[in-house]
């Protein structure tokens, strides 16, 4: 077939899919986004997450029946629901659909009652561990919202539908009622115990724009932040070294004694919280997002002396614990000197990560390769997440685009005195204008190829409308 008439025939196909979801294949990999704020490694290399998604995939994805896919635990005949929620964003993120479709349809194979996976599985079937566990949810949900950006909701899986029933099980079952705590579980947890490295306020954000809950989920995230900051200043906290458990007040919880130290140090569970806070911040700018990070950057490049020092361990006073250089607590430290307003110590925290080499380690390979599409500009926030609450799609005006797809010059019929917004995917404005006749030539020929949004806006009514510029 020529190349121009297939590509021609696939951004037809695009602009046919119904306004509930964004063309197959929005964004294929690498992104490469430069994110609004904070500070992108100068050595950032996107061949560097290939290469760690490669050998995760090869070392811990295996195949089930029925086109079921699982990731290999630490037992690799267990399989836990963290680590379904990671293949998830990381199998998105990299448009590979055959693997993402896979992990969620395992993942609603062995959910509770409540809609939430059990968090530990046998092989491909069994339950060993009931309930669910509440970051491999906000995980599995922020997944879905990019899938429904990533390939719309108009095949076999809707996406789109599946995202808004998770969320709506983690609102109702993993947030406390009344107190916008983030529980641990649907079964346990909630003031009196809760994880600090469970609290993902940037996805908080988006959900509540996802699902036309803003003030709901933006009340977790503040509810997150709060926490965090209650438990640094509780415990007298060096840098942003929380603890692994603590209650809402932030001091240490009694209902955490099995866990290690009592959940009292910055362990495997807090290692992870720095990369968490500052997806918030180089979504959205957070300013509690940015102090956060940036008292952990300041802890290793000041108080360590450098990437190089960071061990797997430490007491909330600063005093190691732990012994290991890897991944797991480089890379996190590593997302957080983002924030951290130093360059150099950004680029040798990123080529400290990019160096380790672990490939046969879950927890270490899978969370590296999480933390290098964040460094990469590979995990950024998909514009279904930031444009509209409401589906793209309004009633109340009359907007007509024309020829669509286009070479770069288009005609919009809108009401008179219209405002006219043109967003890239990631939510960026590229151009705008104000309508002085009902029908107006827009010349996007100086833009690339790709897809784009039209927000017109006239009095108090909204719409967005897609375009393709080829």
């Amino acid at each position: 077939m020529n190349l121009f008439l297939h590509l021609k025939r696939i951004s037809a196909l695009a602009i046919a899919i119904s306004f509930n979801s964004i063309c197959a294949q929005t964004q294929p990999f690498p992104a490469n986004v430069t994110f609004s704020n904070g500070l992108m490694a100068t050595n950032k290399n996107d061949a560097d997450a290939t290469s760690s998604y490669d050998i995760w995939k090869t070392n811990f994805i295996e195949a089930c029946s029925n086109g079921r896919f699982r990731v290999k635990f630490d037992n690799p005949g267990e399989t836990v629901s963290e680590g379904i929620g990671y293949g998830m964003l990381l199998t998105v993120y990299k448009a590979d659909k055959v693997t993402f479709d896979g992990l969620w349809n395992y993942y609603k194979d062995n959910r509770n009652s409540n809609g939430v996976m059990n968090w530990k599985i046998s092989g491909c079937s069994g339950t060993i561990g009931q309930n669910g566990a509440t970051d491999a949810e906000v995980d599995a949900a922020m997944a879905l919202i990019v899938a429904d950006y990533q390939w719309g909701s108009s095949g076999t899986i809707n996406y789109r539908a599946d995202a808004e029933a998770l969320i709506a099980a983690i609102k109702t079952h993993e947030v406390e009622a009344n107190t916008y705590v983030l529980k641990p579980g649907d079964m346990f947890g909630g003031s009196q115990l809760t994880n600090p490295s469970y609290f993902a306020p940037g996805y908080f954000r988006a959900f509540g724009v996802f699902t036309n809950d803003t003030a709901f989920w933006n009340s977790v995230a503040s509810k997150c932040h709060t926490m965090i900051t209650n438990n640094l200043t509780q415990n007298n906290a060096v840098g942003g070294l929380v603890s692994d458990w603590c209650q809402e007040s932030g001091a240490y919880s009694s209902q955490s004694g099995g866990y290690h130290a009592q959940g009292h140090t910055y362990y495997y569970d807090a290692a992870r919280t720095p990369w968490r806070i500052a997806v918030d911040y180089v979504w959205y700018g957070n300013n509690e997002a940015k102090i956060y990070a940036k008292k952990c950057s300041d802890f290793v490049r000041v108080n360590l002396g450098g990437t190089a020092n960071i061990v797997d361990g430490y007491n909330q006073n600063g005093s190691v614990t732990g012994q290991w250089h890897n991944a797991t607590f480089v890379g996190a430290f590593a997302c957080a000197a983002m924030a951290g307003e130093d360059q150099a110590h950004l680029d040798a925290s990123y080529t400290d990560l990019k160096n380790l080499n672990e490939p046969n380690a879950y927890f270490n390979q899978t969370l590296k390769t999480l933390y290098q599409f964040l460094l990469t500009g590979n995990f950024y926030l998909p514009s279904n997440a930031t444009l509209s609450n409401t589906n793209f799609v309004s009633n109340e005006l009359e907007v007509t685009v024309y020829p669509n797809p286009t070479s770069g010059i288009f005609t919009l019929s809108a009401p008179l005195a219209s405002k006219v917004s043109v967003l890239d995917v990631h939510g960026k404005v590229v151009l705008e204008k104000h309508t002085t006749s009902l029908s107006s030539a827009i010349d996007m020929s100086a833009q690339s190829s790709g897809l784009y949004f039209l927000k017109i806006t006239s009095e108090d009514k909204q719409t967005f409308k897609k375009i393709v510029i080829n």
